[in-house]
């Protein structure tokens, strides 16, 4: 994966949540998650930051401009519905196989170092990485307002925090919109790639952040906007499981392993 930019520190760095209480079983009903949840397990883009738009379009122009070199004018472009299937979610490699797979195209796998330009697994990565690293210094990261308003009153309760990422970008597009203090446990692309891993849709980065925690996979909730996020939470066999629908895909985020779907984590806030 290439190297991202770092964010430079700024003066008006929001106050740290206190620390979870973890010496008193927290309530939970005020949160809307069964009783029993001792910690929190949040996916970032599409969760936290408003990302996933910005990913789905680099993917996009990196498929695109592929395929049109691959087979002409008249290719079969990248849609939504590639993104959501095939891409959203997993690491980043995984989802170059993953979507060239179901066009029935096979690359060589190259080396995580290959250039932007080199016709491998890696270096279509690569290359979606640089778009995405382009777009974000041109457009910026926000984070949505009701997932931080979530975190604090999850952190005001006593829950232990993660943030479980299949980016590599991940800590940098927390610092930039002051967010990663949020959180007491980073598993990202970077820290599975260093104790080998697999990805979403497999359950293993999300059950590594419950054990960082201290929790069993039955006191964590899961907070996800990717089919394929859905299924980790499914296969790790986690306590709760929450779908986030930025897109209007509810009924498949329920269809692979939901408990329940809200198109804003703010909405967990409000008394029925």
């Amino acid at each position: 994966m290439t190297d991202t930019p770092k964010t430079p520190d700024t003066p008006d760095t929001p106050k740290t949540p206190d620390a979870p209480d973890t010496t008193k079983r927290p309530e939970t009903a005020e949160l809307a998650l069964p009783k029993g949840i001792l910690a929190c397990l949040f996916d970032l883009d599409g969760v936290v930051t408003r990302t996933a738009v910005v990913h789905a379009a680099a993917w996009k122009q990196t498929f695109d401009d592929f395929l049109r070199r691959r087979d002409g004018a008249d290719f079969r472009p990248f849609h939504d519905t590639d993104y959501d299937e095939y891409v959203d979610g997993r690491p980043r490699a995984d989802g170059v196989r993953t979507f060239l797979a179901s066009r029935g195209i096979e690359l060589p796998e190259g080396e995580p170092g290959d250039p932007p330009d080199a016709p491998t697994v890696h270096g279509l990565g690569n290359r979606k990485n640089e778009l995405l690293l382009d777009l974000i210094r041109t457009g910026g990261v926000e984070a949505y307002e009701g997932t931080l308003r979530y975190l604090e009153a999850v952190r005001a309760h006593g829950l232990r925090t993660a943030i479980v990422s299949s980016s590599a970008n991940c800590r940098d597009v927390l610092r930039s919109v002051g967010a990663e203090h949020y959180f007491d446990v980073r598993v990202d692309g970077v820290v599975a790639a260093e104790r080998g891993l697999p990805g979403k849709p497999r359950p293993d980065t999300f059950l590594a952040a419950a054990q960082d925690l201290g929790v069993e996979p039955l006191e964590a909730a899961v907070f996800e906007d990717a089919l394929a996020g859905m299924d980790a939470g499914r296969a790790g066999h986690f306590g709760y499981v929450v779908g986030v629908d930025r897109v209007g895909q509810g009924d498949a985020l329920y269809a692979h392993g939901a408990d329940r779907v809200v198109r804003d984590l703010a909405e967990l806030l409000e008394r029925p």
